[in-house]
């Protein structure tokens, strides 16, 4: 259970098992991000499961948005968590069908905007491969942060997939930066922490721009106005334990 001030609403983590999909339990993780004026404003829903695919994930968090919107004005979570409880099976059932008919439209297609969010562990010749980023950024297009906090560096990208793909390749396989000898090396210390579509909720960064916080709640602000208050939340606060 994860607890912010006033300021910021409420969000909490579920774990939840549904039975009887193709004869397996299926557990859900389901994370709600509840702003200061719940009930009266949709909550920020999250929806993970290892033994679902990331579609079917978001046909979930959908229909559950959807449920959400016929309970605005009253709180929802418990109906929530009852409805997915029951209408899994129907909703993965849909998701299949769904999927096999885009796959044959969208063969050989990698269209879509898509996000990046990286943790580098450090960077010790800073100024270097600050530029670098700045410039694979500007190569492939791509808009998006790179932020400092304290010790924690993320890299938030925004861009086709064909590019998001094009700088993964070139963080891992590049000398990007210097070992404790001074010699020039790739980047072995860093984790991709999310790669997803990018949502209607989502903003889209018209810039690449690197930017320092001083505390923790600056860097939520920078997430809020991009509309990933969710993707925060998910990510950034476990890195700091």
């Amino acid at each position: 259970f994860l607890y912010f001030p006033e300021t910021h609403g409420i969000s909490f983590r579920i774990q939840i098992s549904v039975k009887e999909l193709l004869d397996t339990d299926v557990l859900l993780k389901l994370l709600f991000h509840l702003p200061v004026s719940y009930p009266s404003t949709l909550p920020d829903i999250s929806v993970s499961s290892d033994q679902l695919t990331r579609a079917q994930c978001m046909d979930v968090k959908d229909k559950l948005l959807e449920q959400a919107k016929k309970h605005l004005s009253e709180p929802m979570v418990h109906d929530l968590i009852l409805w997915v409880q029951q209408h899994l099976k129907d909703v993965i059932k849909q998701s299949a069908t769904v999927c096999n008919e885009k796959t044959v439209l969208s063969k050989g297609t990698e269209d879509g905007i898509w996000m990046l969010l990286l943790h580098l562990d450090h960077m010790r010749a800073k100024a270097k491969y600050v530029k670098t980023v700045e410039k694979w950024a500007s190569n492939l297009r791509l808009t998006g942060r790179l932020m400092f906090m304290g010790k924690i560096i993320l890299i938030l990208l925004q861009g086709d997939r064909s590019s998001i793909k094009e700088y993964l390749i070139l963080q891992k396989t590049s000398k990007v930066d210097v070992d404790s000898s001074g010699k020039k090396c790739k980047e072995k210390m860093m984790s991709v922490l999310c790669e997803t579509e990018i949502q209607s909720q989502h903003k889209r960064f018209q810039t690449f721009e690197i930017k320092e916080y001083s505390v923790l709640e600056e860097l939520q602000k920078e997430f809020e106005a991009a509309g990933l208050t969710t993707l925060f939340f998910e990510f950034v606060p476990p890195l700091f334990k």
